[in-house]
C-alpha cells in the first residue's frame, strides 16, 4: 500500500530588485488564506514551516489591520515551502495527496552588489542551484520604478535587465561546473509587473507593450544569455509570458512614503501564481513537445510526470481511440504522444470539456482532478481578463 501524503513538488524563482515588493507578494499570497472568513472547498494552504506561516502571517495582519508594510529583508535568501493539501483523497485513488510548492525568493542586492568576500560569493552560487528544479520563474518589474521614469523607462528597464544579465554572467562559469550546457534550468521566464495598483488603466497587453517599445533589445540581450546555460535553448521562453501582480492597494501620503491605508481584499494576479506553477510547465511541455525534437533528458526535467499530472487533470486513466492515434505522424515531435495517450487528449483539450470535468470532478468528490481542472480554468480567465498573456510558441 502507498504511503501517504503522496506529494508532488513544484517550483518557482522570484527574481526582483531590492523593494520590488518580493516581500509583501509572498506574504500577500499566503496571508488570506489563513483569514477565518477564507472559503475553499478543494484544498487548503499551509506553511510547512510553521516559523515562516507565522511570520508571513504576521505581514499581512500588518499591511491589513495596520497600514504597514513588511521590514525589507536586505541580502535574505528564502525558500517558502507551501502545502496545497486535498479537502479529501478520493479512496487513495489519485497519483498525489499534495501540492507542494517551494517558492525561491532571490535577494534583488546580489545582482546590483558585488560579494563582499569568498564565502558570500560561494553563497550566492549555491543559492542559485537550488532554484534550478524551477520551471517556472517570475521576473519583477517594480511598477514604482517606472512611476519614478514616468517618460523615460527605458532607463530603469535597461538597468533592471542589464544588471540582471551581468549577474547571471558572473555566476555563469561556477554554475556549469564544466558542464556544456544544464538540463536542469528555469525555462519558463515570466515578466511580471509588481505594485500593478499603481497602473489602474493598465491591462497586460499595455505592460507589454511598454516593455517591448522601450526595452525589446535588452530582454532579447537576457534571453540570448539565458539560452547560453540550457541545454537544447530552443526549449526556452524568455520575454514571451507576461503577468500582472499586485498585492493590494497601496493609499499614500502626499507627505512621505509610507501607505496611510492598504486594502488587502484588492489584489490582482496572486490567484494564479499557484495555477502557473502547476499546470503552465505541462501546457509548455506539450506545446514544444509538438513543435520540436527535444532529448528526453531535456523533457523529463520539464514537468517531470507530465503524463501522470495530465491523467490526474482528466480524471483518470487515458484511452485514446485508434482512429486519433492513427492520424499522428509516425516520425517527429508529435510522433512520441502516441505513447503517452494522457498528454495526446490535453493537447486537444478545450475550455468546455476542462468545465464538464471539472463539474463531474466536484460531483464525484475527485478533489484532485477538480483542483487541477480549476487551476486550468483560472489560467484562461486570466487571459480573458487581461491579467496574463502566455506564450503560443
Amino acid at each position: 500500500m502507498a504511503k501517504y501524503p503522496r506529494v508532488r513538488e513544484q517550483h518557482i524563482a522570484v527574481f526582483g530588485e531590492s523593494g520590488s515588493g518580493k516581500t509583501v507578494l509572498v506574504s500577500s499570497f499566503f496571508g488570506p488564506t489563513q483569514e477565518g472568513s477564507y472559503a475553499n472547498d478543494l484544498w487548503d494552504l499551509i506553511a510547512d514551516d510553521t516559523g515562516q506561516g507565522n511570520r508571513l502571517y504576521r505581514n499581512f495582519l500588518g499591511m491589513r489591520d495596520h497600514a504597514t508594510t513588511p521590514p525589507t529583508t536586505h541580502f535574505a535568501s528564502t525558500t517558502y515551502y507551501f502545502s496545497v493539501k486535498l479537502k479529501g483523497n478520493n479512496n487513495g485513488k489519485q497519483p498525489f495527496d499534495v501540492l507542494r510548492l517551494a517558492w525561491h525568493d532571490y535577494p534583488g542586492e546580489w545582482f546590483t552588489e558585488s560579494p563582499s568576500s569568498e564565502e558570500e560569493g560561494n553563497r550566492r552560487v549555491d543559492t542559485f542551484r537550488s532554484l534550478l528544479r524551477s520551471d517556472v520563474a517570475f521576473f519583477l518589474v517594480d511598477g514604482q520604478k517606472l512611476k519614478d521614469y514616468e517618460g523615460e523607462e527605458e532607463r530603469y528597464l535597461k538597468s533592471l535587465f542589464t544588471n540582471f544579465r551581468q549577474g547571471l554572467l558572473r555566476l555563469k562559469d561556477d554554475l556549469l561546473d564544466g558542464e556544456d550546457r544544464l538540463v536542469e534550468f528555469p525555462r519558463i521566464w515570466i515578466i511580471a509587473l509588481s505594485k500593478a495598483d499603481l497602473f489602474p488603466e493598465w491591462d497586460v497587453h499595455a505592460f507589454r507593450d511598454l516593455l517591448t517599445w522601450k526595452a525589446a533589445d535588452d530582454i532579447d540581450r537576457l534571453r540570448k544569455t539565458v539560452e547560453e546555460f540550457v541545454e537544447t535553448p530552443q526549449a526556452l521562453s524568455v520575454g514571451e509570458d507576461f503577468m500582472l501582480l499586485s498585492s493590494a492597494k497601496f493609499e499614500l501620503s502626499k507627505a512621505g512614503p509610507a501607505p496611510v491605508g492598504i486594502d488587502v481584499t484588492q489584489r490582482v494576479g496572486l490567484d494564479l501564481i499557484l495555477p502557473v506553477a502547476a499546470l503552465l510547465p505541462l501546457e509548455r511541455r506539450i506545446q514544444w513537445h509538438a513543435q520540436m525534437e527535444i532529448p528526453r533528458k531535456v523533457l523529463d526535467s520539464l514537468a517531470d510526470g507530465a503524463e501522470t499530472l495530465a491523467e490526474a487533470l482528466l480524471g483518470g486513466k487515458v484511452t485514446v481511440p485508434a482512429a486519433f492515434l492513427a492520424k499522428l505522424p509516425k516520425a517527429g515531435p508529435l510522433a512520441a504522444l502516441a505513447t503517452m495517450p494522457a498528454l495526446a487528449k490535453v493537447a486537444k483539450l478545450a475550455g468546455g470539456q476542462v468545465k464538464e470535468i471539472n463539474a463531474k470532478a466536484r460531483e464525484d468528490h475527485d478533489y484532485l482532478t477538480a483542483m487541477l481542472t480549476q487551476f486550468k480554468l483560472d489560467l484562461d480567465a486570466g487571459v480573458t481578463d487581461k491579467l496574463f498573456i502566455r506564450s503560443l510558441k
